[in-house]
């Protein structure tokens, strides 16, 4: 690409994400403030930013568990909760929290919502953005809190944290487990997939792009090109200008997607354990068929949707068991780069 391209593709980048952050602005009119503790937040505070529906079993030890991580103010999106998620999160001393009956789809499944905080709040801090299935954990994280990893950050001139996204599993049918709110989901959820992940990088936004684990090789393997996206960006020193494009799969400035390194080495990174495939998932799945509030083309997910509701076993012969972080450093699945 020469030059005069190369200008007329980084102005298009631009004008694509103004567009966007004033779309962000617009959409923040959706939300209704119902618990404002924000004037807590301090200058070096690591906030957390979620938009969340019926998740009232995972929220106890989601809240936990990014507390130990060092989340001082948690900034949550209620999205119609009716399972007392809402009344749940409004009792928390650390938690601001929004309610919005507006459709999830046409807020950029979320995204807009906490685009809109994140510009408002986030601006100077170091934020973590994930959805209540995802629970963030990385080289050392049960000894070196996030403020370790964000100063050690700072110290690299680096802005942003890569994870890849691990689906966990039961062995057994789903809906066969039990799991107690409280309850850490990787004691129900014992197994992952190992290595058939494929990984390319977009050379429009300059990102990892990784697809693979059980939900492709079950739900997906006659079209691996629709697969779930398993890359993500779940911690950024965040700048007002900032903009998570495709759910915090990729960010723009397109710099920021740069979660490797070019010369060869590796690079700190991190996992997200994904704890989707708790019992209640069927249940779930068969509400979000009908809402039609996930997904570009939600009719062509029906078949998808219908295997959940189904409550499948997905565990295989290859399927190993989830034993902690040393294990998945070992495997290659995160990477300690130069932090020890």
């Amino acid at each position: 690409m020469g030059p005069a391209a190369q200008i007329i593709q980084a102005l298009n980048w631009r004008r694509r994400r103004q567009q966007r952050l004033a779309r962000a602005l617009r959409k923040r009119r959706e939300l209704a403030l119902l618990v404002n503790r924000t004037e807590a937040i301090r200058p070096r505070d690591i906030l957390l930013f979620c938009t969340l529906r019926n998740e009232a079993a995972r929220l106890p030890y989601f809240l936990r568990h990014y507390r130990a991580l060092g989340v001082r103010h948690f900034l949550i999106v209620d999205n119609a909760s009716t399972d007392g998620s809402r009344e749940m999160l409004a009792e928390q001393p650390d938690v601001s929290l929004w309610h919005t009956q507006a459709s999830y789809r046409e807020a950029r499944f979320g995204m807009d919502w906490l685009q809109g905080l994140l510009m408002k709040y986030g601006h100077g801090h170091w934020c973590v953005t994930v959805d209540a299935d995802e629970l963030l954990i990385y080289p050392h994280h049960l000894t070196r809190p996030l403020p370790a990893l964000t100063d050690w950050l700072e110290a690299e001139g680096e802005s942003v944290f890569g994870a890849l996204m691990l689906d966990l599993y039961p062995k057994g049918p789903i809906t066969a487990q039990r799991y107690t709110p409280g309850q850490d989901p990787s004691e129900v959820l014992t197994h992952y997939d190992t290595g058939n992940y494929t990984i390319t990088r977009k050379p429009d936004t300059q990102a990892l792009w990784i697809q693979g684990g059980p939900r492709s090789r079950a739900f997906f393997a006659d079209t691996p090109q629709r697969g779930p996206t398993l890359t993500k960006i779940p911690l950024v020193k965040w700048h007002w200008r900032y903009l998570y494009l495709n759910s915090t799969h990729t960010l723009l400035p397109r710099h920021l997607n740069r979660i490797y390194d070019d010369a060869g080495g590796e690079k700190l990174s991190g996992v997200l354990l994904h704890s989707k495939f708790l019992p209640e998932v069927s249940a779930k799945s068969a509400e979000e068929k009908h809402r039609h509030e996930h997904f570009g083309a939600p009719k062509d997910f029906a078949p998808y949707y219908d295997a959940l509701v189904a409550g499948p076993d997905l565990w295989a012969p290859h399927s190993t068991l989830y034993r902690g972080w040393q294990q998945l450093e070992a495997e290659g699945l995160m990477s300690r780069g130069g932090w020890g």
